[in-house]
């Protein structure tokens, strides 16, 4: 794994390339420049010498590489020797991506008894029409929440859900006016346009319609579709589940078409914010390992504590 190499070790194993570039060297001769990436993280890399062992390849691409670690401004890099694209059935893809640790039979069963609370036969028929799809429930299972910031992962947008679902399942039962049944509707489905704005793996970018128009845009024609094929589907109820899902981002600056109008849109929003942020600090924290400061955020817009510190004695 990427995050066991140490300097002076040789490497063999397959990889993700990432960042591909044709650069010179201060000779002027041509020189690769990549990252390559496993489940553990992502490394720098270099093609010095070009022979016939450095067969063409190019980003978001399976490779064999062979190559040795060296250190280059105190970062580790990998010197390649070898490289060519790997073939079907000699690598698995889930031990080059970064993935959910989470038990993913555990977040289905959590998925199946979330629809299965539900009361309202409206809400419950539209949640059984989208998840029990095979396409739907293929892409809901294993494309990440985003392309970056939190949860950007194999099946990072299953563990969001199901863990904003929980949050919001918390809430509703402190405040009498939350409809429950709402506000699970609204935290599976707010991020369902993501199956459709994210390639997945293994290159994970926007698509063009991600790019366009976005997963808020692209989840909510996705529902009113749906609910367009269920007859006698409840208008407030439809109009309700909408409004959660073009609300869900909390704010218009934040890029939702309204702000949250009702006590369920704004449980959906922030149990969305929390476990986002939440998520963010999680993944900070344990890129840190012993550090007693993270570094500045540009995201969060702050340095992290992390509380766990204890120096070295």
């Amino acid at each position: 794994m990427i995050s066991d190499f140490v300097p002076q070790t040789h490497v063999k194993g397959y990889f993700i390339t990432k960042n591909k570039q044709i650069l010179k060297n201060k000779n002027g001769k041509d020189y690769h420049s990549l990252k390559l990436q496993d489940e553990s993280g992502i490394i720098d890399a270099k093609v010095w010498a070009f022979h016939t062992a450095i067969e063409p390849y190019q980003s978001e691409q399976v490779v064999y590489v062979e190559g040795e670690v060296t250190l280059f401004l105190d970062q580790p890099q990998l010197n390649i020797f070898k490289i060519r694209p790997a073939k079907e059935g000699e690598y698995d893809l889930a031990a080059l991506i970064p993935h959910t640790n989470k038990d993913i039979a555990k977040l289905e069963e959590e998925l199946y008894k979330y629809i299965d609370i539900v009361q309202d036969a409206d809400m419950k028929r539209l949640l059984e029409t989208i998840f029990l799809d095979e396409q739907t429930h293929k892409k809901f299972f294993t494309k990440p929440a985003a392309k970056t910031i939190h949860h950007a992962y194999l099946s990072g947008l299953l563990e969001h859900s199901i863990t904003m679902t929980q949050i919001g399942v918390f809430l509703s039962n402190l405040y009498e006016h939350a409809n429950k049944d709402l506000v699970i509707t609204g935290c599976l489905l707010h991020d369902i346009g993501k199956i459709d704005e994210l390639s997945g793996f293994p290159e994970n970018e926007y698509t063009d319609a991600g790019q366009l128009l976005g997963h808020i845009v692209l989840g909510t024609n996705r529902v009113a579709l749906e609910i367009s094929k269920l007859d006698g589907f409840n208008p407030d109820v439809a109009n309700f589940i909408l409004h959660i899902l073009i609300s869900h981002h909390g704010e218009q600056q934040y890029g939702s078409p309204e702000v949250p109008k009702s006590i369920e849109a704004m449980i959906v929003h922030l149990a969305d914010y929390t476990d986002s942020r939440l998520k963010m600090f999680e993944e900070i924290l344990t890129a840190a390992k012993d550090a007693k400061y993270t570094g500045f955020n540009k995201i969060l817009n702050r340095n992290i504590r992390n509380t766990g510190y204890s120096p070295h004695l």
